[in-house]
């Protein structure tokens, strides 16, 4: 017992050293002009471990997305009896975590540093689409798990893809406030606070979303397994 965890925690100090390599080789030249053997040369481990540990090099830099998409299903499955996935979902997204969660001017420098090279890498912004379409996967045969219906129900396609839009908006927010040059616990606030209005739209009906003076509403409200009435929103 003792020897695996041993085992496990120097797999996750190699992991962790390749990741800050890897950042600090990216942050010097750029990503597009790094390759993994001279990221593997400079953390002092085989080209192959490299693999072992991250499916892509753009993984290097979205070595958390995984994770996160993760905790956020079990987030939603293991909700308190009474709690809606939206709810679920809302409750998770909008928890201060990772970079938001540190109280640390670097972290937020870490985040700008991250931004700017997804701005500069056509690779990186084809990988985030990637993650984000694979998360959106999992979330809608969850969200048809819960409804009852098939997984091939495009309403469950649905819902799951506007629940992440939720995500690809929270972070292209925040990247293009970081870049700006934006600082400080108001911009952590500030995106929280969007993310949490965001969900609310969603869970309530997007009937009820204003834009300008009109309020967009549909000529025939239904019933779904996945929301309220229009009318009753």
């Amino acid at each position: 017992m003792t020897e695996l965890g041993l085992r496990a925690r120097k797999k996750l100090q190699t992991r962790q050293q390749i990741v800050e390599t890897a950042a600090a080789l990216f942050a010097e030249r750029g990503f597009d002009n790094v390759t993994v053997a001279e990221i593997a040369r400079a953390a002092n481990v085989s080209e192959k471990t490299v693999f072992n540990y991250f499916g892509t090099k753009e993984d290097l830099i979205f070595s958390g997305m995984d994770d996160f998409s993760a905790a956020l299903l079990r987030a939603i499955r293991e909700r308190p009896d009474g709690m809606s996935p939206f709810a679920a979902f809302g409750e998770y997204v909008v928890r201060p975590r990772g970079l938001l969660a540190a109280d640390d001017p670097a972290a937020i420098e870490r985040l700008a540093a991250v931004a700017r090279m997804i701005d500069a890498s056509t690779a990186l912004q084809t990988r985030q689409r990637q993650l984000f379409d694979a998360s959106a996967d999992s979330l809608a045969a969850l969200m048809a798990e819960e409804a009852g219906v098939s997984d091939s129900d495009i309403g469950a396609w649905v819902v799951a893809n506007a629940l992440i839009g939720v995500l690809r908006a929270m972070q292209k927010y925040i990247h293009r406030e970081v870049l700006a040059g934006r600082r400080g616990p108001d911009l952590i606030r500030d995106i929280l606070a969007q993310g949490r209005r965001a969900v609310e739209v969603l869970e309530h009906g997007l009937a009820d979303y204003t834009v300008g003076d009109r309020m967009v509403s549909p000529q025939h409200p239904s019933r779904s397994k996945f929301g309220r009435d229009a009318r009753e929103s």
